[in-house]
């Protein structure tokens, strides 16, 4: 079964998120647990993490559904000390939060080297931080995402989220998330079903869909191979709908969170729907 939601807001309170996927009829969601662009917030207040974990309860969206993302500062492959350090504490901080409204992941970029460290150090930096976190956490499983590799971001290659994967030490908190957007500008072709079976052939082979946790579809304005990143609502980018036809017919994106980014919230359910209405249930 497929599980389409949105990443949406949760403004006024972490509590709201349920309710704003419910408004659009998601079966999942992912939400910024703070504020994106600071490194710490403050505590959760005990009637926010409760009202948070009853409206999940309430509109029938568990943990398995629900992709929170990390703060877009924090850099797990710094090779730089003390942004290391600060984005390692920001990072605990931020799966602490996770943890206490009950969420299972915690979804975060790979990080970029700078030009200072080669990309198999940086990749080993990443891991390192996953291991330290891990340490200091309970339970939460940490999700890597891959990019379409602006800059010296790391996780454009396959190869690196395997990488990452091969140097965690424990394999039960890691998994990663594709996003749509990235694969096609770090230059996966997604446009024809041909390209899809290339392109996600390629994955199970390098990384395994048995890692996958999540994915963020959306469509891009950007050309393929650009390694630049611009979202495009379903359907109206150079990916186009057939490789969301494809995803939602295939079983092996069943049963994980399957969220929108697109940058027009007012056709969220709109593209849920339409996302809906390509899927083999809507067959039956």
């Amino acid at each position: 079964m497929k599980y389409i939601g949105a990443h949406v807001s949760a403004g006024g309170g972490l509590e709201n998120a349920p309710e704003n996927a419910r408004k659009i009829g998601a079966k999942a969601f992912a939400l910024f647990t703070k504020n994106q662009k600071q490194w710490f917030a403050s505590p959760l207040e005990e009637e926010s993490i409760r009202l948070f974990r009853q409206r999940c309860e309430q509109y029938d969206i568990t943990p398995d559904f629900i992709l929170p993302h990390a703060s877009y500062l924090v850099n797990i492959g710094s090779p730089e000390p003390d942004k290391l350090k600060i984005s390692h504490n920001s990072l605990i901080e931020e799966i602490k939060r996770c943890e206490s409204l009950g969420l299972k992941y915690l979804n975060i970029h790979p990080g970029a080297h700078k030009n200072l460290v080669s990309e198999d150090d940086c990749l080993q930096i990443c891991a390192e931080t996953i291991n330290l976190c891990h340490q200091k956490t309970e339970n939460l499983c940490i999700v890597v995402e891959n990019t379409a590799g602006q800059g010296t971001r790391m996780g454009y290659k396959f190869e690196h989220l395997n990488r990452i994967i091969e140097l965690v030490d424990d394999k039960e908190r890691i998994g990663v998330c594709l996003d749509t957007c990235h694969t096609f500008g770090a230059g996966f072709d997604l446009r024809t079903q041909v390209a899809c079976d290339k392109t996600f052939s390629e994955f199970a082979s390098i990384v395994g869909f048995k890692w996958l946790r999540g994915m963020h579809l959306n469509d891009s304005k950007i050309e393929l191979g650009s390694r630049k990143d611009r979202h495009a609502p379903i359907g109206e980018g150079l990916i186009g709908k057939t490789c969301f036809e494809y995803i939602m017919q295939d079983n092996r994106f069943d049963e994980i969170p399957l969220i929108l980014e697109t940058p027009e919230p007012e056709k969220w359910q709109a593209e849920i729907e339409m996302l809906y209405g390509m899927s083999k249930e809507s067959k039956i």
